[in-house]
């Protein structure tokens, strides 16, 4: 799980940072940040999804309007409280946890 991620993204455009590698066997990713974070701009995450669909690594990410940096795991009345919901409903669609039935 990317959670806030940073130190990812480079001017111009979405440009992947020339340090960061992601390949076919790059782990399955979760990436999950708000749109107000003041720390790392929201195009971290942005980047680094598209490194990632374009390696065909399953990737899922949510972008959420409120939360700012490093929310973890922290009460809140906005919205991205509800990312570890998701998080566990996405392992269970990749398989990496089974099928609760």
């Amino acid at each position: 799980m990317a959670l806030y991620p940073g130190h990812l993204w480079n001017e111009p455009g979405l440009t992947l940072s020339s340090d960061i590698k992601v390949a076919k066997d790059t782990p399955p990713t979760f990436i999950v940040q708000a749109e107000d974070d003041p720390v790392d701009d929201v195009r971290h995450s942005l980047t680094y999804f598209m490194a990632l669909r374009e390696a065909k690594v399953p990737t899922e990410m949510h972008i959420y309007a409120r939360g700012g940096h490093a929310f973890g795991l922290r009460p809140s009345p906005n919205p991205i409280v509800k990312w570890p919901n998701l998080v566990e409903t996405w392992l269970h669609t990749i398989r990496i946890l089974p099928d609760g039935n």
